[in-house]
């Protein structure tokens, strides 16, 4: 049984090893090229590369993970109500929120999925370092390599050695610790961050904000205790991821926050505060018409004045208005203006009608 778990554990671990050593190597290379081959910053900055890599690949992971956590923050309170719904019965509970979760594409578990991936890559930078240690090469690093990065040290202290394997060097001993509480420090702030500013008021009471909390000062302590048997290469692999998830999660919350959350509230702060500078109106402000629809007031061009129209006349007063026309004949014309003088009385008289 344990050699079958042996062989199951070298199976997926051996082509991580080849693909850590290999970004490793790769930029020691660049690094080596300009620091020297057996310095120390050049390790350290072919661990902070190898840290970048590994983290910009999981970009896409951490976008899930930013959309899985804000849509269980936005569904709390429609939990809350399925547990006060379903309380008494668990199974009923457990069918009622999954269900839930499954309509909305939630995945309540994607929130670990970067740091659960992490694991392996940390295990092999682990194994990496703590076997060069010892003089022993793993995936693509060669002989020289190992050594190397056996007896490369920056602030005199070699980077594979730990808080525990100082063997007396208060050099290691020190940036050890100093790493260690690094590490253990973004950790918190990180999830700190998370709950203060990106977490609207409904999501800080129930289950979930229970396991929020727990997070928040589980893992630091998890860390902290773990931290001083991991090597100082891996101490700065773990702060610089560390220090990556911090700039991640800032720009996302400063850029794209949850609504109804302290995040949300300062962008609106902001984005009010550049349109005042710009002289642009806000669109906050709005004109409620008749229909009760809500429209953004604008400035337009005033409306050209409406063409009055003539009064109705009756036709013997156009008639007066205009000059008469021309007739030939005096007979003619005197019988016209007698028909005319008729037809004007008859109009005048139904005009009073």
């Amino acid at each position: 049984m344990f050699s079958f778990l042996g062989d199951l554990g070298s199976f997926i671990m051996t082509p991580l090893y080849w693909i850590t050593s290999l970004l490793l190597s790769g930029f020691h290379s660049l690094f080596g090229s300009l620091l020297g081959p057996g310095s120390g910053w050049a390790w350290v900055l072919s661990i902070i590369g190898l840290t970048v890599v590994i983290r910009a690949a999981l970009i896409p992971l951490f976008v899930k993970q930013i959309k899985s956590s804000r849509n269980m923050q936005l569904l709390q309170p429609k939990v809350k109500e399925l547990q006060k719904k379903y309380g008494h019965d668990r199974e009923r509970l457990a069918q009622e929120t999954m269900a839930l979760y499954k309509e909305t594409g939630t995945n309540p578990f994607a929130s670990c999925l970067p740091i659960l991936l992490q694991m392996p890559i940390f295990l092999a930078l682990f194994r990496l370092i703590d076997n060069a240690a010892k003089g022993t090469a793993k995936g693509v690093l060669t002989e020289e390599q190992v050594h190397q990065l056996q007896n490369a040290t920056i602030f005199g202290a070699r980077i594979a050695d730990s808080f525990t394997k100082a063997n007396g060097n208060v050099n290691v001993q020190v940036l050890a610790a100093v790493l260690v509480v690094a590490m253990t420090a973004t950790t918190f702030l990180t999830q700190r961050q998370l709950m203060s500013k990106n977490m609207p008021a409904d999501a800080m009471t129930g289950q979930y904000a229970q396991q929020q909390k727990m997070l928040l000062y589980v893992l630091p302590v998890v860390f902290a205790v773990g931290g001083i048997a991991f090597p100082i290469g891996v101490l700065f692999y773990w702060t610089t991821s560390n220090l990556w998830t911090m700039g991640q999660q800032f720009y996302v919350i400063r850029n794209n926050p949850a609504p109804g959350t302290p995040a949300a509230k300062a962008k609106q702060d902001r984005d009010a505060e550049k349109r005042r500078r710009k002289g642009l109106p806000d669109p906050a402000t709005a004109i409620e018409p008749a229909g009760g629809a809500t429209t953004t007031q604008t400035s337009t061009a005033p409306e050209p004045p409406k063409r009055q129209q003539p009064k109705k006349q009756s036709r013997s007063q156009r008639k007066k208005q205009s000059p008469p026309a021309a007739r030939p004949g005096s007979g003619t014309s005197s019988a016209g203006d007698a028909g005319t003088g008729d037809s004007d009385e008859s109009e005048q008289g139904r005009d009073s009608a």
